[in-house]
């Protein structure tokens, strides 16, 4: 039978089609037993690679049926048919996800963003606490509902993570997720931990919630990376960005992870904080961080001759001659996975590397 018949005989009315790769699809559908629209991805083992149906489906599988929090698709139903096709039936992302919505209306502002961001930093501890990692947030990856609250999904690449003898996480050596949001150490093919990896791909999010832009121009890998470790970040002026949200962007993208902030860090962080949203950029210091002692304080005065933990200059030295407007989000790249060896930085669908399923646009 095919897939209509199938989701038929399932309940489900099957709807248009939402995203497509070269083993799996998602469409929306009508839920008879549920009353409202749901999105179905389909997902073909006998089309899948070998490494794909054998580790990260069984691992997602796993991860969708044990998660339940409000900032997370829900996943309704997962099964199978006997020519080897995969259901999981989800909540469906009504307004689209993140991304088109920045691309269409621009930066978001600070209150807005951090409504946002707060929803998606629970959802990441909620998933951290369970020792569950995502290794692939992204802003194609937050869906946003009727109410235009955060729905995080896509755990194509998620896993559990596993502890030593004495109770310590263990690094992980799978290389995966998309260049513009990876953090150094993955780039560079370091064994890494994943939950802090994780943390950098939110600095990259909340950088494009208040920026609307890119932090890192991706075209260029190496360079890149050398901007990266160096810990150069720029914001565009013309945001009138607070120093609070600056701080916290800056302590989520540190290159040296044992210096980069943990996921309850940024939800104590004072820009977070419902009880400190209205407290100016001079009463970050006194007031005091979340962030560890080690971590130098800085300031953002034009033309002050404090050295700082981050360089932040004028987004306009940083940028390309034809930079487009600040407004909208530079993405070309962005959606590419990448797997990335110490020996040269090669694109995820090489042989023996797993393909991502389509993009989850619901």
């Amino acid at each position: 039978m095919d897939d209509t018949a199938i989701l038929k005989r399932r309940g489900y009315i099957m709807g248009i089609n939402l995203g497509e790769g070269s083993y799996a699809k998602v469409k929306s559908a009508y839920s008879e037993r549920l009353k409202f629209n749901v999105a179905v991805k389909i997902i073909d083992r006998k089309k899948a690679p070998t490494d794909f149906v054998e580790k990260f489906l069984p691992r997602e599988i796993e991860i969708l049926a044990m998660l339940n929090h409000r900032s997370i698709i829900k996943t309704y139903e997962i099964f199978e048919t006997s020519d080897g096709k995969v259901y999981i039936v989800m909540e469906l992302g009504v307004q689209g996800d993140l991304l088109e919505f920045i691309k269409t209306r621009g930066a978001l502002k600070e209150d807005d963003a951090r409504k946002k961001f707060h929803q998606l930093s629970s959802a990441i501890k909620y998933c951290h606490d369970l020792d569950v990692v995502h290794r692939d947030l992204k802003c194609e990856n937050l869906l946003l509902d009727k109410d235009f609250n955060i729905k995080l999904t896509d755990f194509g690449f998620s896993k559990r993570c596993l502890r030593d003898d004495s109770g310590r996480l263990t690094l992980s050596k799978t290389f995966c997720g998309s260049a513009a949001y990876a953090a150094p150490e993955v780039l560079q093919g370091i064994p890494y931990q994943p939950k802090v990896y994780d943390i950098w791909s939110l600095g990259v999010i909340l950088y494009i919630m208040v920026c609307g832009s890119m932090p890192f121009d991706d075209s260029n890998i190496k360079k890149m990376l050398c901007i990266q470790k160096e810990h150069r970040l720029n914001f565009p002026r013309s945001k009138h960005l607070t120093g609070e949200c600056k701080d916290l962007i800056s302590r989520m993208l540190q290159p040296d992870v044992n210096r980069r902030l943990h996921i309850d860090e940024i939800l104590s962080h004072c820009w977070v904080q419902p009880k400190a949203w209205g407290l100016s950029s001079a009463a970050v210091n006194k007031e005091g961080e979340s962030s560890r002692a080690t971590e130098p304080s800085w300031t953002l005065e034009p033309g002050s001759e404090k050295k700082s933990a981050t360089k932040v200059e004028p987004q306009e030295e940083a940028q390309p001659k034809t930079k487009p407007k600040e407004d909208t989000v530079q993405v070309a790249r962005q959606s590419e996975t990448v797997s990335i060896s110490n020996e040269q930085l090669t694109k995820e669908t090489e042989a023996g590397t797993p393909q991502q399923p389509p993009e989850t646009h619901t």
